[in-house]
């Protein structure tokens, strides 16, 4: 019985995967399908498409920052909405930069790194992460501690490979 109940599990997760993988739209990916960096940025290097890490925080919602404010962590540049936020960040950047590079946290437990939606977020346990969107999301939501332990345990081996070859 138990034999059943693991493929008829493993089949629901792949049908389940190959829904999700499915109804992705192309653009989905990173914005740099052959890059290999750890973070998703854009083409100049900005994050999380130009939104204020700290604003989720503090505002509680998704805040578009400015080139005005800004600063840079471990490769990435990303913008504030006011000169507070950019300094709260400074002074402790792990604690406010995104999960996952800024890459799709559902992607990342699917072994894949797609682009993360500045409007698709969820702090876990002080942490953020972004989806792919939020219907992407609603899946990721189900099962949040499972997702992240798979996300865990994956990021490390895919977080310096291209999104092309994943």
């Amino acid at each position: 019985m138990t034999k059943h109940f693991s493929r008829r599990t493993l089949i629901a997760a792949l049908i389940s995967t190959s829904a999700i993988l499915a109804a992705l739209p192309q653009q989905a990916l990173a914005y740099d399908e052959t890059s290999t960096f750890e973070l998703n940025v854009d083409a100049q290097g900005v994050g999380i498409k130009g939104h204020d890490p700290v604003a989720y925080f503090t505002a509680g919602q998704p805040t578009k920052g400015t080139a005005q404010y800004s600063a840079s962590h471990r490769g990435a540049t990303y913008w504030f909405a006011s000169a507070a936020n950019r300094d709260a960040f400074k002074a402790n950047p792990d604690k406010f930069a995104p999960q996952y590079g800024g890459f799709c946290a559902m992607g990342v437990v699917l072994d894949k790194k797609l682009d993360g939606d500045p409007t698709a977020w969820k702090i876990v346990d002080g942490k953020l992460y972004l989806n792919v969107n939020k219907d992407v999301q609603k899946k990721w939501l189900e099962d949040v501690p499972g997702n992240l332990v798979k996300a865990n345990a994956n990021w490390p081996e895919i977080k310096h490979k291209a999104p092309k070859d994943l």
